[in-house]
């Protein structure tokens, strides 16, 4: 294989620095020319005291439309993302997004349609809502399907709000939920959150949770256990037949963490495994990242015990007419205002259409074969954290490289000279210095290998001349920064008497 060039050391930034838009500019200059107005002047002092009043913007940017458009362009080129370059946080928040996705949700008949809109007067938003409902459902096995919950975590916390109004209702409400040392940092939360006391349940040796392990855990105070199938570990629970067997025995439920269904789509459904309630990422499995923070959705797929809980309104559907319905004397109530992020749920529902069952079914088999390809090619020089072949994503750890001093983070600010955004570092927390892989199923054999002759080469770096890790990165307009005081004492405004 081509091994890329090795990126410039120290003494070689090849950005430029970009100085804020505050320090461009000079005082008169406009990027704008405009008619003078005929409005008639007014007295400012009968609309508006003049303490709420100034002349002048302290440090207000006066510069040129060229300069605007440079800066902010500069700006955007400094982005990694899915659009430029291999981003191998994968489905965690940056799954390649279609552009037609993007087409169909800003079509004016959805993008610009009022969520208090009459029902008779959205039938095809609604129609197109049931529709995914019944896709999603398909797709997992489940019998019913919320799509308001804004957010994986939020769906987390409906389907433990689930759980916990199907135990009320039965008089039993139960005090424990079982959550194993493998799943998604999110789900001891969500189940704190609606009251359980959280009991962690070990893994083995092999990254797996066994059936015996979870029955000596179980007992009559068990509400549910909250499992991610695939776990963290990016592997299958082989036992996941057997787990849900005991669960159910002590008259327990079981959640199944959705997040990592990129690599069950088409393949394997939830509901076929034992679990009684899912969350979808649609944000991740669905195609609409949400790096920055948002904005996401949470769908919760249940078997049929938990419909009668699930948040309203519902869609319901009478003599061809679709429409919103608060029937459902059994249900917690809404979980967030109006009826889910519309615009996530278009973009989702695009994407399972352009891709059919046998397309979601190929993109589950590429995104494990591309997952288990990086884990070949790199398992001769970074440690695996385990030897099972992986689902869709590949987890190595920085412990061969303990005697160098070098450790993850360092690895990580190294990739940005290469041209790659870091993978997940530190997660799972069950492995030491943790390096997480998603490659995804849209990525070609031709960037996976540039991807993997990176880290190649940045492990005979490590070897040859270890303390140029720690100083990089070196290509990127600042490289090593405070993050722990930038965090807390960020530098939020800039005057005209500080250096640019």
């Amino acid at each position: 294989m081509k091994t890329p060039a090795r990126p410039p050391g120290p003494g070689k930034r090849t950005v430029l620095n970009e100085p804020l838009i505050s320090a461009r500019g000079s005082v008169g200059r406009v990027g704008y020319a405009l008619p003078r107005d005929d409005i008639p002047e007014r007295d400012q002092a009968r609309d508006l005291p003049a303490a709420l009043c100034r002349e002048a913007l302290d440090d207000f940017p006066e510069v040129s439309e060229g300069e605007v458009v440079r800066h902010f362009t500069r700006l955007s080129q400094w982005n990694m993302s899915a659009a430029t370059t291999l981003y191998p946080l994968g489905s965690c928040t940056m799954k390649y997004n279609p552009v037609v996705n993007e087409y169909m949700a800003r079509l004016p008949g959805l993008a610009q349609l009022h969520p208090l809109t009459p029902d008779d007067q959205a039938q095809g938003a609604l129609m197109l809502l049931a529709e995914l409902e019944r896709c999603l459902a398909e797709i997992s096995g489940m019998d019913a399907i919320s799509l308001q919950p804004a957010a994986g975590a939020q769906g987390e916390l409906t389907g433990m709000k689930l759980v916990r109004a199907y135990h009320q209702d039965r008089g039993t409400p139960r005090k424990k939920v079982l959550i194993p040392a493998s799943a998604h940092g999110t789900n001891p939360a969500s189940a704190a959150l609606c009251g359980y006391d959280v009991a962690q349940v070990a893994t083995g040796a092999d990254g797996l949770l066994s059936a015996d392990a979870v029955a000596s855990c179980t007992d009559a105070e068990v509400a549910a256990l909250m499992v991610t199938n695939p776990n963290t570990l990016g592997l299958f629970e082989r036992e996941i037949l057997r787990i849900t067997d005991v669960l159910h025995a002590h008259g327990a439920l079981v959640y199944m963490d959705g997040a990592n269904l990129n690599a069950l789509m088409g393949v394997a459904k939830p509901g076929h495994m034992g679990a009684d309630v899912i969350q979808f990422n649609l944000h991740k499995t669905f195609s609409t990242p949400h790096g920055g923070g948002g904005p996401g959705a949470g769908p919760v797929g249940v078997k049929k015990i938990l419909e009668p809980y699930l948040p309203i309104p519902r869609i319901v559907r009478q003599n061809d007419t679709w429409s919103w319905s608060d029937a459902a004397p059994k249900s917690i109530g809404r979980v967030r205002s109006f009826y889910g992020n519309f615009g996530i749920l278009v973009r989702a529902y695009a994407y399972i259409l352009a891709m059919g069952g046998d397309g979601l079914t190929h993109a589950t088999r590429m995104a494990i074969l591309n997952a288990n390809y990086l884990r070949k090619r790199l398992e001769s020089v970074y440690t695996l954290a385990t030897q099972e072949p992986c689902m869709h994503e590949c987890v190595f750890s920085d412990r061969s490289f303990h005697q160098t001093g070098v450790k993850t983070l360092d690895i990580a600010k190294r990739l940005l000279d290469y041209g790659f955004y870091a993978p997940t570092i530190y997660f799972p927390l069950v492995v030491s210095g943790a390096l997480m892989i998603e490659p995804t199923e849209t990525e070609t054999k031709e960037t996976l290998d540039e991807f993997a002759d990176a880290l190649l080469a940045i492990a005979q770096e490590i070897t040859d001349q270890p303390d140029l890790l720690k100083q990089a990165p070196f290509t990127t307009p600042v490289s090593r920064l405070d993050e722990t005081r930038a965090a807390r004492r960020p530098v939020l405004r800039w005057s005209r008497s500080q250096d640019s």
